[in-house]
C-alpha cells in the first residue's frame, strides 16, 4: 500500500457539518492535573518516581500539585459547563484507588471520582472514563517489572471490573488504555517516559501485555456492566518524505509499528507479519489464545491525532515542509492527514464508532491584560474540525470530538513548559483563565446546539 500525501480540506467550517447528536468535549488525565499525590491514601506511581530522577523532566518539575484538580474540580466542572461541553474525558489514577495495584481498595480515592462524576452529571456533562493513562502503581513496577510481566494482566482486569462495578451505571463510556504505543515505546524503548527503560524487546513485550490486559479488562467489565467499552490509540500517520522506494518502505514499516501493530490484533486477530519479521528476536512472546482475548468486540474506538510523520532514509533527512506551521511541541500542523487517516481506518478495519479522543496543540501562550490571545490555536481547531467534517462526509462514523486539553497541565517529560489548554493555568496561584480559543470553542458548540434536531 502506497501511503499518499493528504489533500487539504477546503471551504468554511459550519456547525451544520456535524450531526445533531455529535458530542463536543474536552479531555484531561489524572497524573497531569489532579495533584494530591501523597494525600488520601494514594500510592506512588511510576511517574512520581520518574519525576524524582534528575534530568528526566525538562523543567525539573513533578505532579505533586499539578493543577490541583483534586481540590478544585468544582471550579473546573463549572468551567466545562460555561464552555457548553457535552462530555468530559478523564482518567482514573490506579494508584489513587488501589495504592499497591493489588489488595485493598482505597475508599478515599474512589470517593473523589464518585464526587467528580456526580458533579459532571449535575452539570449535564457526560463522564467518559479512561482506566489507564500511564500512571502505573510504582509497587507493580517494583514487584513485577510492571507491564513487562504477564502477571500484571489479571490485576488490571480486577481493577477494571471494580471501576465498572462501582461507576458503570453513571459512566457513558469506559476506555481501557490510553495510547499503549507511548507506554511501550516511549516508556520502554526510548526512555523518554516512565519507567525510563531502553530495551526494544521489553517494549514489544509490554505492548503485548497491554493489549492482553485490555482484552481481559473488556471481558471482566462486560460481566458487571452494560457501559459502552473501548480503547484509545494514538495514531501518527506515516508518509514517505520523497517519492523513492526506500522512503516508501520506511513509511510502511513506521506505519506498521505505530498504527497496524495495535489495530491489527484488535480488529484482525494477529500482529502484522512484516513488523514481526522486522523485529526478529525482539518480537513479543504470545501464548495460545492471546489473540482471541485481545480481539474481543468493542463498542467504540478512540483515536488521538496531533500530526503526521515524514519518513526518510536520506541522511540528513530533508526538512519537514510545515506549510501550515508547527506547534510549540515542534509538531507539523497537517489537518488533512486526519481526514485521510480516518477514511483509511474505516476502509481497512471497519471499526466500531469512532471518537476523536484527543486533538489539540501546544502554543506559547501568554496572559496579557487578563486574556490569552491564542489565534494559532483557534486556527488549529478550525482546520482540524473542517478535516473531521470532511471525514464524516466521506462516510466515517465519528460520534464525538474531545479537545486536548481542557487545562494547561503537566506535559510529561516537558514538565509545565508546554501549554495545550483551552484554559490558562497560573501554576503559582492556580487561577484559571479562559483563553480566546475557549471562547471560540464555546461559540461553535453553541451554534451546534441551536441546530434543529430530528423528530
Amino acid at each position: 500500500m502506497m501511503l499518499k500525501s493528504p489533500a487539504p480540506a477546503v471551504g468554511p467550517l459550519t456547525a451544520s457539518m456535524f450531526g445533531p447528536d455529535f458530542i463536543w468535549g474536552a479531555a484531561t488525565s489524572a497524573a497531569q492535573i489532579e495533584g494530591a499525590a501523597a494525600l488520601d491514601g494514594r500510592g506512588p506511581s511510576i511517574w512520581d518516581r520518574f519525576c524524582a530522577e534528575p534530568g528526566r523532566i525538562i523543567d525539573g518539575s513533578n505532579t505533586d500539585i499539578a493543577c490541583d484538580h483534586s481540590h478544585r474540580y468544582p471550579e473546573d466542572v463549572a468551567m466545562m459547563r460555561w464552555l457548553g461541553l457535552k462530555a468530559y474525558r478523564f482518567s482514573m489514577a490506579w494508584p489513587r484507588v488501589q495504592a499497591a495495584g493489588h489488595g485493598a481498595w482505597n475508599e478515599a480515592g474512589f470517593a473523589f471520582y464518585d464526587r467528580l462524576i456526580d458533579a459532571l452529571l449535575e452539570a449535564g456533562i457526560q463522564p467518559h472514563a479512561t482506566l489507564y493513562h500511564w500512571d502505573l502503581p510504582a509497587a507493580l513496577q517494583d514487584k513485577f517489572m510492571g507491564w513487562q510481566s504477564r502477571e500484571i494482566v489479571p490485576l488490571f482486569a480486577d481493577y477494571a471490573a471494580e471501576v465498572a462495578r462501582r461507576f458503570g451505571d453513571r459512566l457513558v463510556t469506559i476506555a481501557t488504555l490510553n495510547e499503549p504505543w507511548c507506554v511501550a515505546t516511549l516508556g520502554h524503548e526510548t526512555a523518554q517516559f516512565a519507567p525510563g527503560i531502553t530495551d526494544r524487546a521489553a517494549a514489544m513485550q509490554v505492548s503485548h501485555h497491554l493489549l492482553l490486559a485490555h482484552g481481559r479488562a473488556i471481558q471482566a467489565m462486560r460481566a458487571v456492566c452494560k457501559t459502552p467499552l473501548g480503547i484509545v490509540l494514538n495514531h501518527t500517520p506515516s508518509f514517505p518524505a520523497r517519492p523513492t522506494e526506500a522512503d516508501r518502505l520506511g513509511a510502511r514499516l513506521d506505519d506498521g509499528l505505530n498504527v497496524r501493530w495495535y489495530m491489527d490484533p484488535l480488529f484482525m486477530g494477529s500482529y502484522p507479519a512484516d513488523v514481526l519479521a522486522h523485529l526478529g528476536a525482539d518480537a513479543p512472546r504470545v501464548h495460545s489464545g492471546d489473540h482471541a482475548e485481545i480481539s474481543r468486540p468493542l463498542d467504540f474506538l478512540g483515536i488521538n491525532y496531533y500530526t503526521r510523520s515524514l519518513i526518510s532514509t536520506q541522511q540528513p533527512a530533508p526538512p519537514v515542509p510545515g506549510v501550515q506551521g508547527f506547534t510549540d511541541m515542534g509538531w507539523e500542523v497537517v489537518p488533512e492527514a486526519l481526514t485521510q487517516h480516518l477514511a483509511r481506518l474505516s476502509r481497512e478495519y471497519a471499526p466500531p464508532p469512532i471518537y476523536i479522543t484527543e486533538n489539540g496543540m501546544a502554543n506559547a501562550d501568554e496572559l496579557i491584560d487578563g486574556r490569552v490571545p491564542d489565534e494559532a490555536r483557534i486556527a488549529y481547531l478550525r482546520s482540524h474540525l473542517l478535516a473531521l467534517a470532511r471525514a464524516i462526509e466521506l462516510g466515517v462514523d465519528v460520534r464525538g470530538y474531545f479537545y486536548w486539553s481542557l487545562l494547561d497541565n503537566f506535559e510529561w517529560n516537558s514538565g509545565y513548559a508546554k501549554r495545550f489548554g483551552l484554559v490558562h493555568v497560573d501554576y503559582a496561584t492556580q487561577k484559571r483563565t479562559a483563553k480566546d480559543s475557549a471562547h471560540w470553542y464555546r461559540d461553535f458548540i453553541a451554534q451546534h446546539a441551536r441546530l434543529p434536531r430530528a423528530g
